[in-house]
């Protein structure tokens, strides 16, 4: 059995946020928990935690229950519990400077604004942290974009919702099967959903 893999997706905690933009990422993790038939339910190290395989690879799949910016606690203390070294862990959050329906994997950077990435960075102490970031378009004109993210995804986006967490969870195994580059190599990019 190899080391463990961490995938974390980024969020904030309780039933008004469920289905925000902002949510992109915990819906990710829920994808995957659900096609991986994730197990073992609890919380651990402020975040609801659930465990599960995929090939020869365990898999411990991670909501942070912090508010967003404050993840870096959560990802810290599950880190350091389950000993991940860094290039097998990976964020996955929303991003306003993509398109909808447009995936973005990196091995590392900056956190683009994006506060829960912010706060994980700065608690790991490194930039070299493998994010997937899930775009959700900017918002219209005049909005404050902290009121958007907050927002439902729009109707015409819930049309395509369902793939996209799809094309996330096979990004998302791509990456533990096969590593970095290949999951960058086959998803980076516009979704070009068909309709």
């Amino acid at each position: 059995m190899t080391d463990p893999f961490l995938l974390i997706g980024l969020g904030n905690p309780g039933r008004e946020y469920a289905n925000t933009r902002h949510n992109f990422g915990f819906m990710a993790i829920d994808r995957l928990a659900v096609r991986l038939n994730a197990r073992g339910m609890k919380v651990q190290s402020k975040a609801i935690v659930m465990d599960s395989k995929y090939e020869d690879h365990k898999l411990i799949l991670a909501k942070p229950q912090t508010y967003m910016n404050l993840s870096g606690q959560s990802v810290q203390g599950l880190a350091h519990f389950y000993k991940i070294p860094n290039e097998n862990l990976m964020i996955l959050s929303d991003d306003l400077d993509l398109p909808f329906g447009t995936i973005r994997i990196r091995a590392s950077g900056g956190p683009g604004g994006q506060r829960g990435l912010s706060s994980i960075l700065e608690k790991l102490g490194t930039k070299d942290i493998p994010r997937m970031r899930l775009g959700i378009g900017r918002p219209p004109s005049r909005m404050d974009p902290a009121d958007y993210v907050l927002q439902n995804f729009s109707r015409d986006d819930l049309k395509s919702l369902s793939e996209l967490l799809d094309r996330a969870a096979d990004a998302a195994l791509e990456f533990v099967t096969n590593g970095l580059t290949a999951a960058m190599n086959k998803f980076n990019g516009d979704a070009s959903v068909v309709e």
